[in-house]
């Protein structure tokens, strides 16, 4: 089967697993992390929880705690984040920010568990006494994780420390776009939710984007976790396949076994 990928980071990876289980990858990397330079977010934000405004913040991605912390020891010294994280109750969303505070000897107050999305990170803080709540974020503002930390009461104060852009060659990214809208492939997989944005952007460029949407109805579409199948959903893509982890080599095993069934019964 063929398949159509669009990770970035992993791209090599991706393609040597799908390959592993029998099926022909193209993979289009779709992003790049952009940081966003003389942040004044974060720096805002460092002075006010070295001066003790903040009762909890929640780290949302392993990269963007490690930015934050580059970015604020380009004023401050180093090591000042993780002692100020120290005084303060810490959420950490999944294993990759888990791995990053453990390095620096921050201890996770509240650890979120898979699926590792924002009804977990509202369940597992739900009757807590913090308030004053700071989030990083993923260069996707969570607006979802934001209105329901300000139901309870919180104020709450979001720092992007870094967005996602288009690679700076979408020559790939193009060509993916045109393989889905000419059937040229029978699988779609999709590890990130900024993946979705940024290829409609260019479904949109090529004046394709209702093309594409169509499209779907005979590919098998395949989504790591509930953010990612969030994002399709709002374009209306419809999931076919979430695996039982949002790791990727479930993903693409877990698919492989499944992918044709799923097709022939999706165009049937």
């Amino acid at each position: 089967m063929r398949y159509i990928a669009f990770e970035s980071r992993r791209a090599v990876e991706i393609g040597e697993l799908i390959r592993r289980q029998g099926g022909d990858p193209f993979v289009a990397p779709s992003m790049r992390e952009v940081p966003i330079e003389n942040n004044p977010e974060a720096f805002a934000f460092a002075e006010r929880l070295f001066r003790g405004d903040f009762d909890m913040v929640i780290l949302l991605t392993g990269v963007g705690t490690r930015a934050l912390n580059q970015v604020i020891e380009s004023r401050y010294p180093g090591g000042r984040f993780p002692e100020a994280l120290k005084t303060v109750t810490v959420v950490a969303r999944g294993p990759k920010p888990m791995a990053v505070l453990r390095e620096w000897g921050v201890p996770v107050t509240i650890p979120i568990p898979e699926p590792n999305t924002w009804r977990e990170i509202l369940q597992h803080t739900e009757g807590r006494p913090e308030r004053r709540i700071a989030i990083q974020e993923y260069g996707r503002t969570n607006s979802q994780l934001v209105n329901g930390l300000r139901s309870r009461g919180a104020e709450v104060t979001t720092v992007r420390v870094y967005q996602w852009d288009l690679p700076a060659d979408t020559g790939p990214l193009r060509e993916a776009t045109r393989r889905l809208v000419n059937r040229e492939a029978e699988v779609a997989v999709f590890t990130t939710s900024a993946q979705v944005d940024h290829l409609f952007k260019i479904a949109a460029e090529e004046g394709i984007e209702n093309a594409l949407r169509d499209c779907f109805s005979n590919v098998v579409v395949a989504s790591i976790g509930p953010t990612t199948t969030e994002a399709l959903e709002e374009f209306g893509v419809r999931v076919d396949f979430v695996p039982s982890h949002p790791k990727m080599g479930f993903l693409v095993k877990e698919l492989a076994e499944q992918a044709p069934t799923l097709l022939q019964r999706k165009r049937g």
